[in-house]
């Protein structure tokens, strides 16, 4: 079986939206929500990386970048929950 790696690439605010999601699966149950054990390395690895790449994610405003980028990446017409997920 070929071994290539694979490059994803996402916005900004994909990137945001998608390591708090991460950050919540995690701090939950992550093999309660996700059933199939050979995901976790690879969530856990991309989780690691946009930790490391989003200097945002530890700035005194992130909730508010947070929401921002939500609301950019939220289609026209779909709302959010109150709790934000």
């Amino acid at each position: 079986m070929e071994r290539a790696e694979f490059v994803i690439r996402l916005s900004a605010d994909e990137a945001l939206g998608l390591s708090d999601w991460l950050d919540r699966v995690q701090m939950t149950d992550l093999s309660r929500i996700v059933d199939d054990p050979a995901v976790w390395e690879p969530l856990h690895r991309i989780a690691g990386t946009l930790d490391k790449k989003l200097p945002w994610i530890f700035a005194p405003h992130y909730a508010e970048r947070l929401a921002v980028a939500r609301a950019r990446l939220t289609p026209d017409g779909l709302e959010e929950p109150a709790d934000g997920r």
